[in-house]
């Protein structure tokens, strides 16, 4: 068969690789929702022979990007892989790894960066000096934004109807007690935020966690990623926070006069 034959004829769709195609929407199925699918799951869901998803699936898993255990198959580690790859080489990411080392050194603590996905904050770039406390974030992790203080940094040029909109609706889930439970108290926490010019939570999703965090700002001064460090209970001393808010801020203005001179469309 030659390679013309798998291009669609269609003037609009004419580069499209079909069987490429159906590989990722294949990929597209395994979520939080969904991990775990069997072959006969998929050909249902894709509407397509079985035969055509067994083939698919092998090449898959022998790609490393699915895993099969028995008749199942969830995402394999080349998926993983292949985000920290996105991740790591995204310009926003390259800028942001001096800048969060700087503050590392400074602080002596564990420094990120998070982008807003949906509801969602995705972590893109962290820095931890060694031995440092950890938490239970990574890059690539997602948290909800309602309920962490980067996600309030990267919320604050919203107003209630556009969280509410975002949100769908006025009820919160909870995570623990400090996190907002009515879109209302979400947006009279972003209001604080606004005045001080950082974001500060003591415990505000993991119990023995404080962050202070500030927003890093895109060619037209909108909000395009949170900077934050991440502080311990047992490191956490009252004098200290409003030099630590203070550098934090430093940090993301930094990154934002960077992202303006080099990269003045990014994220426009």
């Amino acid at each position: 068969m030659s390679d013309t034959s798998e291009i669609s004829t269609n003037d609009n769709d004419r580069y499209t690789v079909p069987a490429l195609e159906r590989g990722l929407r294949l990929l597209a199925c395994f979520g939080p929702v969904q991990p775990v699918w069997s072959a006969p799951e998929l050909a249902r869901c894709l509407q397509l022979p079985r035969s055509t998803v067994f083939r698919m699936l092998t090449t898959l898993e022998n790609s490393g990007y699915l895993q099969r255990s028995g008749t199942e198959y969830r995402l394999g580690l080349a998926v993983l892989r292949l985000g920290y790859d996105y991740l790591s080489t995204q310009p926003l990411a390259q800028l942001a790894e001096p800048v969060l080392q700087g503050l590392c050194d400074a602080l002596g603590m564990t420094s990120n960066l998070a982008l807003l996905d949906g509801t969602s904050v995705v972590y893109v770039a962290r820095i931890a000096p060694p031995g440092a406390f950890q938490g239970a974030v990574r890059v690539g992790s997602r948290l909800p934004a309602h309920a962490t203080v980067l996600g309030r940094t990267l919320l604050q040029d919203m107003d209630a109807a556009q969280l509410r909109e975002l949100f769908g609706g006025e009820e919160l889930p909870q995570f623990s007690e400090s996190t907002p439970r009515h879109v209302e108290d979400l947006a009279s926490l972003l209001a604080q935020d606004r005045e001080r010019g950082y974001a500060m939570g003591e415990g505000f999703y993991e119990p023995s966690v404080s962050s202070i965090a500030a927003p890093v700002r895109g060619g037209s001064g909108q909000v395009v990623a949170g900077l934050a460090v991440a502080i311990p209970f047992t490191e956490l001393v009252p004098e200290k926070t409003q030099l630590w808010a203070q550098q934090v801020q430093e940090a993301a203005e930094t990154l934002s006069a960077h992202l303006r001179q080099q990269h003045p469309d990014l994220l426009r």
